[in-house]
């Protein structure tokens, strides 16, 4: 299972960017867990400077914007 962290202060476009990942595993058959960090200290210990920003086990993937269903599913694959 992997473990997937949305970074983000919880405004819109990090909830949706945590509901489009879930939906894309699920569509996929991927088991992942979808945690929200909220927390700045947490954020910035990644070196985040935009959120949303998606950490898939401990690797940043990517940051500043809602990401494309194409580009969660290559970090699925």
């Amino acid at each position: 299972m992997k473990q997937i962290k949305v970074l983000g202060s919880g405004c819109s476009k990090c909830i949706k960017t945590a509901e489009i990942i879930a939906k894309v595993a699920a569509d996929s058959g991927v088991e992942v867990a979808v945690i929200k960090e909220t927390d700045p200290e947490a954020i910035m210990n990644y070196g985040v400077m935009s959120t949303p920003a998606v950490v898939i086990d401990e690797q940043l993937v990517h940051a500043g914007s809602i990401p494309t269903q194409d580009a969660i599913r290559g970090w699925l694959a």
